[in-house]
């Protein structure tokens, strides 16, 4: 095949996929602004602007999630309209096989999933980090009392005694808590003084409280700034309580490594690199999918029922990884092998059709 046919198959693809990514952008910014605004328009301080600006920051890291599933939509869209216009057939009657006009639609889904793990997952991360402070400045002081949805417990053991940790959400990637509490035990294990703390810093060698508030033997104190000793390290606290969503992939290698050398498994991290190192080739994957279903002949007429059959493949490849990634996050199975066998699988799947189809 030609460069300039591969060339007009590669922008065809490349068009139709951004466009793709930038109306679904569209569509979930308006959903999770009106649902946001929703839940934060009784709160002080709340303006349209600030709703605008947190859900803003927050789109990168949704539409980080939905990039496999628009991998598969614009390869299948690309290929459908190829088909309608004949472009197919006149490039088949010239000699071209499948696995030529397909090689430019693979190689834009690498690019794509390259571009969204070194460009869309940085900005991601910390535009999501972001836009949790300001949630949290948002309903700061809203809720000093431990919730249902407060984050997973932390219990330190220090030469005073154990302490019982929660808070109401995780920030700075867990060196910071919003809504803190700490329940202070006695050498019997009874609740000798409970302090609930808007905000809490992880420093070294002690959580930091602001705006504390001290229950102790039925009475209630206010203080500006408390400290509660720790022996917890940063890098503990991370593999506990931070999500690896919101760790940049460039600073992965050096999370998993830290917290290794403590002694902590921190699977958690590691699928999610495995897991970004995949990306691309899970995208080329959907895209071989998506060629199953996608090049019959206008002619012919496309199969309705093929084409979900397609969409459906394509959701149960992304189930199937979220459910091996929740084997490998649990240790039950090697994180690469978590990250790369649903890959591996879809492409053999794809190739094997495709074999079958045009090579019989």
């Amino acid at each position: 095949m030609g460069w300039t046919l591969g060339r007009y198959f590669f922008f065809r693809y490349v068009s139709i996929t951004f466009w793709f990514f930038l109306g679904l952008l569209a569509l979930v910014f308006l959903i999770d602004f009106t649902e946001l605004s929703g839940r934060t328009t009784g709160l002080p301080g709340f303006t349209y602007g600030t709703a605008f600006a947190i859900s803003a920051l927050r789109m990168p890291m949704i539409m980080l999630q939905t990039v496999p599933f628009v991998g598969l939509f614009s390869a299948m869209a690309t290929l459908v309209s190829l088909n309608r216009r004949y472009e197919l057939v006149i490039a088949r009657s010239a000699g071209v096989s499948a696995w030529q006009f397909l090689f430019p639609c693979c190689v834009g889904a690498l690019m794509f999933g390259v571009l969204s793990v070194a460009v869309i997952n940085p900005i991601a991360a910390h535009g999501f980090s972001w836009s949790e402070q300001m949630e949290n400045d948002l309903r700061a002081g809203k809720s000093n009392a431990v919730t249902t949805n407060v984050t997973p417990w932390l219990r330190q053991k220090t030469e005073s005694g154990d302490t019982i940790i929660g808070a109401r959400s995780i920030l700075n990637q867990g060196l910071e808590m919003a809504d803190a509490v700490f329940f202070i035990l006695d050498p019997q294990g009874n609740i000798a003084e409970r302090k609930d703390a808007a905000k809490a810093f992880l420093r070294d060698g002690y959580w930091e409280l602001q705006d504390v508030k001290v229950f102790k033997n039925g009475n209630i104190q206010a203080l500006a700034s408390d400290k509660v000793p720790t022996n917890l390290k940063p890098e503990f606290v991370q593999e506990r309580l931070a999500r690896p969503e919101t760790i940049p992939f460039y600073e992965l290698p050096r999370k998993i490594e830290v917290a290794r050398s403590f002694g902590l498994k921190a699977n958690a991290f590691a699928m999610q690199f495995d897991s970004l190192v995949a990306l691309p080739f899970l995208l080329v994957a959907m895209t071989l999918i998506a060629a199953t279903v996608s090049m019959r002949f206008a002619r012919m007429g496309q199969s309705a029922t093929m084409i979900l059959g397609g969409v459906v493949a394509g959701f149960l490849l992304y189930v199937v990884s979220v459910l091996v990634k929740a084997f490998g996050v649990a240790g039950f199975v090697p994180t690469v092998v978590a990250a790369w066998v649903p890959v591996v699988v879809a492409m053999f799947f794809g190739v094997t059709f495709l074999l079958y189809k045009e090579d019989g």
